[in-house]
């Protein structure tokens, strides 16, 4: 489930209504949706897989504070280090990689494929101003989860202005 700042969570009928269409169609009386014919299910072609590997892999990621730090955590389960690139440039966080599922050269026929090999990206704008020189940000990599962590850049607290 997902969670915002104000720690809402979504609702498993507010799920569903995301998916389904709207609220209008949970709010239907329980006749109305029993007479309505279910959306065909298309069949996926070979050319909709071959066409995959066009665009690149998103990277899941959590993004937290503390009082001096801002984390940025990635499941990178199966990435080398050296197949991992971090770059930082104006509060624009972008971490990018190849995650090698090896070649199968005996597989005649995938059944499932729902694990992604191949190239990933993922850029995200901080939502924080974070110090960027190299002795402020440290980057780990330990038990398939890269966890990066910034110094919050120190911020002067609002100060009052006099109205005359």
């Amino acid at each position: 489930m997902a969670r915002t700042n104000s720690d809402d969570l979504l609702m498993e009928d507010d799920l569903a209504a995301a998916f389904l269409g709207g609220d209008e169609e949970l709010a239907a009386p329980a006749e109305t949706q029993e007479e309505q014919a279910p959306a065909p299910v298309s069949e996926s072609t070979e050319d909709e897989w071959e066409n995959a590997d066009d665009f690149p892999g998103q990277l899941a990621v959590d993004v937290y504070e503390t009082a001096d730090k801002l984390v940025v955590k990635a499941r990178t389960a199966g990435i080398s280090k050296s197949d991992l690139d971090v770059s930082i440039s104006d509060n624009i966080l972008t971490i990018s990689g190849i995650l090698s599922g090896g070649e199968e050269e005996q597989t005649t026929k995938w059944h499932i494929q729902e694990c992604y090999w191949g190239e990933f990206s993922r850029t995200i704008a901080l939502p924080v101003p974070v110090r960027e020189d190299e002795n402020s940000v440290k980057a780990e990599l330990k038990d398939g989860v890269l966890t990066i962590s910034f110094e919050k850049e120190k911020t002067e607290a609002p100060k009052k202005i006099a109205i005359q």
